[in-house]
């Protein structure tokens, strides 16, 4: 049984979409709810059906719902099929009495609008009464040994004999999609390949000369 909040004039929403930055974006919300003593909710809005999400999409969803059980939010959201973000956003917030929403401001994912300046002032004019709060996204990865790397790009893993090859293009060769960091100060393509496999497992391997270095945890599946 969920503990009661203290306030339940306040309630707070998060907006997340697919990428390493929703993480940060639920504990963001998590802190400030507690700080609050206030209802948590966090949703995630796709224009495509549930039943096609592709592997790396459903594998944040499942992290993110762990998450969300792990702090003890109040409800994780799911709305797909969606054609206006902003509509789902506002259905959601207006049925839950929202009046915190959290989103994140980054080039890379489908909250495009948020770097140009409208996708805010849409929400502001379509959701009055409500504080928006606009969490800037850290554009580089950090790693335990302090290693810096670049903004994260999407790429591809493409089987090459015995190993693996790095692509930055899509093609009925590759075998998974995720997002590739670059090592800050080299000119190769060496650096952190990070992706969901076949199951839903976040993998992440080492690249060094567009090739993978390191063991992969699980086989690919071409089937």
């Amino acid at each position: 049984m969920k503990k009661i909040k203290g306030r339940m004039d306040e309630s707070i929403l998060v907006c997340v979409y697919y990428g390493p930055n929703g993480e940060r974006l639920i504990r963001r919300g998590h802190k400030l709810a507690q700080i609050m003593n206030c209802p948590l909710y966090v949703l995630t809005v796709d224009q495509k059906a549930y039943d096609e999400f592709d592997a790396e999409k459903s594998g944040y969803i499942e992290r993110w719902e762990e998450l969300c059980n792990e702090l003890d939010v109040d409800e994780f959201i799911v709305r797909d099929n969606e054609r206006s973000s902003v509509k789902a956003i506002k259905e959601v917030a207006h049925n839950l009495n929202i009046t915190q929403l959290v989103i994140g401001q980054s080039p890379q994912n489908r909250w495009e609008e948020i770097t140009k300046g409208s996708f805010v002032n849409v929400l502001l004019r379509e959701m009055t009464f409500i504080d928006i709060h606009i969490v800037s996204i850290d554009r580089t990865l950090k790693s335990e040994d302090d290693t810096m790397y670049e903004k994260g790009v999407r790429g591809f893993l493409q089987e090459d004999g015995d190993t693996y090859k790095l692509r930055f293009t899509r093609s009925n060769d590759c075998l998974y999609e995720g997002i590739f960091y670059k090592e800050i100060g080299t000119d190769f393509n060496n650096g952190v390949f990070k992706f969901v496999s076949k199951k839903g497992k976040t993998c992440q391997l080492h690249i060094t000369e567009d090739t993978v270095t390191a063991k992969m945890e699980e086989p690919p599946n071409i089937k």
